[in-house]
């Protein structure tokens, strides 16, 4: 299938996120807020990011189907797309939404194209910045005309994302945790080296897909703490992403408790 030029899809995300997101950013009243499950937001403008973004994503792409958060949350049975031979786009409308609602700027919109349990291409964006980074399967990842590249720093001392209960396990080693709230924050911040590495234990599509793409098209290293590499799909068990091969491996044992 003929990729999408990215600068279109570039476009429709930073058109919806200032059509829709922005104006609701420190504006939400009680009524735009409710809790899908304890501790996990949705506002009226991830529900109307989505469906604008399924509109204008879908009409660029004719033939293209939808797997957003929010289409998850109301119906499970939309995550079978991700196993059908149509294009997918997967949809993150507000990465940290718990952020947003606090008023807190690390929030993001995230875009996946997938098919056939491959990203093909992947988008994030800063809504704050109006700054989409994305990637190409094969033609690496970008920010604007800028190439990007994942430098690892060779330091022992790493900084990291991951939950907090792995904080205790990774201070013992030397290293260091930093909570973003945002998937979108934490990939962006591997990418441009702020961050060192990352372990996810919640393996959403809509999260991941396009970041594991991203890191990889810059020279990171990924993959499955239980063996194998990540796919668009649901799974268990745990992710990390590292800067390179030795630090995940010498990473990877101090998750699993090696």
């Amino acid at each position: 299938m003929a990729l999408i030029d990215p600068e279109l899809v570039s476009n429709i995300i930073g058109e919806v996120a200032q059509e829709v997101i922005l104006p609701r950013f420190r504006c939400l009243a009680d009524g735009d807020i409710r809790e899908k499950h304890p501790g996990d937001f949705v506002t009226v403008a991830d529900l109307e990011s989505e469906n604008l973004l399924t509109r204008r994503l879908t009409e660029l792409l004719p033939g293209s189907v939808v797997v957003g958060e929010e289409a998850v949350a109301a119906d499970e049975r939309v995550l079978s797309a991700l196993r059908g031979d149509s294009p997918v786009w997967v949809l993150d409308p507000i990465d940290g939404t718990g952020n947003f609602v606090r008023g807190n700027a690390q929030f993001g919109v995230i875009v996946a194209l997938v098919r056939n349990q491959t990203t093909l291409q992947g988008w994030i964006h800063d809504p704050l910045l109006y700054r989409t980074s994305y990637a190409v399967l094969g033609e690496g990842a970008w920010c604007g005309d800028r190439r990007l590249k994942i430098e690892g720093r060779g330091q022992e001392a790493l900084i990291g994302a991951a939950a907090y209960r792995d904080r205790g396990k990774l201070e013992q080693a030397g290293h260091f945790l930093r909570q973003l709230g945002s998937a979108a924050h934490e990939y962006l911040a591997l990418l441009d080296g702020s961050l060192d590495f990352s372990c996810y234990h919640r393996l959403h599509p809509w999260d991941h897909a396009a970041g594991v793409l991203m890191h990889k098209e810059a020279g990171g290293f990924s993959g499955l703490l239980h063996g194998g590499d990540y796919a668009p799909v649901p799974l268990g068990g745990s992710l990390l992403m590292a800067a390179d091969e030795a630090s995940w491996r010498k990473l990877k044992g101090i998750f699993a408790g090696e």
